[in-house]
């Protein structure tokens, strides 16, 4: 059995001697029909003047209907009346002479011919491979299009040397790898603020903040950053490399760990920043020790990406943390670094020397405890801490806030737990219920007086203004699980409920 195989290397295809004797034995049998072929011509050129005419404009002249593509004489009839030089085979013209006897081809022939007719076979199958692939393209939406993002490169060196070691990046380097997948957050919030005659008014504050892209999923771009960054946020965009922005939503929060994730629609991007743009690679803070050079990026004072270099000053350090609606919370386990973190700089990246991402960027302190001004102390989450967090975050569902005249209510009344009751008397964080309204969403779920309210559909709650801005996602009607601690055997139990959310309208007209 005859062979056919491709040769990856150079793409042309190559054939066995036994296909080489079958073309020659092939070729053999197309000269004899050609000697055939010409000895019937010579017997019906007598007359044929006669006929030449219908042949060549004849509308009775089937062959025309089969005319080739690359404008070459029909096979048939025509063929036999085509002349040598525009002219009809007779004797009359003097063209009526015996057709010569083709010689048979040499053995070099034969080869070229082999080779050109490999040739041929390799373009067209290029060519049909080529227009497979593009078909498939637009089946896919591929092709051009953007299909996955990549990650941020990174050096080859350690990702705990200094910057002294020749084998790691430098921090010019770092940067440049990184900053594709880092962006800007602005945002929108609604603050209350005393006026002059004692009483409160409502005003629009805008804040600024960084996020790193640690992920995708099949429509949406995914962003961390810290809780505090986007607290409270009405509306929030986010900046890309390119400075392109786009419009985005709080996907979700750990308030206790001072964690969020954005997302963006990928529908949203503009491909020409989707080219630019990628995700984190995510490093080892465990590996960290004291000393390691790290490189802070984010958008300090909200004048865009800044970069700045430090050593790594402690590991495992605490730090007390009080967001804007009043709750206090405990930030443990932190990397502390003299590299510059500023305003802006909140959940950024925070890498080592070798590109990847290490901690996000979480605040700096300005003095201590005993009133004393304090330099060069700033303080990240490590990635190994955050990174549970994130990833849960990122597999919920993402919410806008809905219409007014969908807005619901749970029926209770609540106060936040402070820190200091927390640890004095060991009660869970969130939100105690002090009163239920009878015949409300709680009462039917069997909430009671004294439960603590720590979780709504997945999401952590810590205070009654974190509750009521949650809510504001979810429309009446719609059903979800709370997470409530609640008292008994010498502490608390989580249980877990599930409550039909009412209508707020409805609710305030009662």
């Amino acid at each position: 059995m005859s062979e056919q195989f491709n040769d990856n290397k150079n793409g042309e295809y190559h054939f066995t001697g036994e296909q080489l004797n079958n073309t020659s034995a092939n070729e053999n049998a197309f000269n004899e029909a050609s000697r055939n072929d010409a000895a019937q011509d010579a017997a019906s050129q007598n007359g044929s003047a006669q006929n030449n005419t219908s042949q060549y404009a004849g509308p009775q002249n089937a062959s025309s209907q089969n005319t080739s593509s690359w404008g070459k004489a029909p096979y048939g009839t025509a063929y036999n009346s085509m002349p040598h030089n525009g002219m009809p085979h007779t004797e009359a013209n003097g063209h009526g002479r015996k057709p010569k006897v083709k010689k048979p081809m040499t053995t070099g022939k034969k080869w070229a011919m082999v080779v050109s007719m490999a040739l041929v076979f390799g373009l067209i199958a290029g060519g049909t491979m080529f227009g497979v692939n593009s078909i498939g393209n637009l089946i896919t939406g591929r092709g051009n299009s953007y299909t996955q993002l990549s990650q941020t490169q990174t050096t080859s060196g350690s990702g705990t040397s200094s910057s002294s070691d020749s084998s790691s990046g430098t921090v010019a380097e770092v940067a440049s790898n990184a900053m594709p997948s880092l962006v800007t957050i602005s945002t929108m919030s609604v603050e209350e603020m005393r006026n002059f005659f004692g009483g409160t008014q409502q005003y629009e504050v805008q804040g600024a903040g960084t996020g790193v892209i640690v992920g995708e999923n099949d429509t949406e771009l995914l962003i961390a950053t810290n809780y505090h960054v986007v607290e409270g946020a009405t509306s929030l965009s986010v900046g890309f490399i390119d400075e392109h922005s786009v419009e985005a939503e709080i996907k979700g929060t750990d308030v206790n760990n001072d964690l969020a994730v954005v997302a963006v629609k990928l529908s949203d991007i503009p491909e020409e920043t989707m080219s630019e743009i990628k995700i984190a690679t995510i490093g080892d803070s465990d590996e960290l020790q004291l000393g390691d050079q790290v490189v802070a990026i984010g958008n300090a004072l909200g004048y865009g990406q800044s970069v700045t270099s430090g050593y790594v000053s402690a590991l495992d350090r605490d730090l007390t943390l009080t967001y804007s609606d009043g709750t206090t919370i405990e930030s443990t386990g932190l990397i502390q670094t003299d590299a510059a973190i500023n305003s802006g700089n909140s959940g950024g990246a925070l890498l080592n020397m070798k590109g990847e991402l290490i901690g996000i960027n979480e605040a700096k302190s300005s003095s201590s405890t005993g009133g004393a001004s304090v330099d060069n102390i700033g303080f990240a989450i490590p990635i190994d801490k955050a990174q549970d967090s994130l990833q849960e975050m990122m597999n919920m569902e993402t919410r806008a806030r809905v219409d007014e005249s969908q807005a619901s209510y749970m029926g209770i009344q609540g106060s936040d737990v402070s820190s200091e009751v927390t640890e004095l008397y060991n009660i869970p964080a969130g939100v105690v219920v002090a009163q239920v309204v009878e015949n409300s969403p709680a009462d039917e779920a069997g909430i009671q007086e004294g439960d603590i309210i720590t979780d709504l559909d997945g999401r952590t709650i810590s205070s009654m203004s974190q509750l009521q801005d949650t809510l504001q996602y979810y429309a009446a009607g719609e059903t979800v699980n709370v997470v409530v601690q609640r008292s008994g055997n010498g502490g608390y139990e989580a249980q877990t409920l599930s409550i039909t959310l009412g209508s707020a309208a409805d609710a305030q007209n009662q």
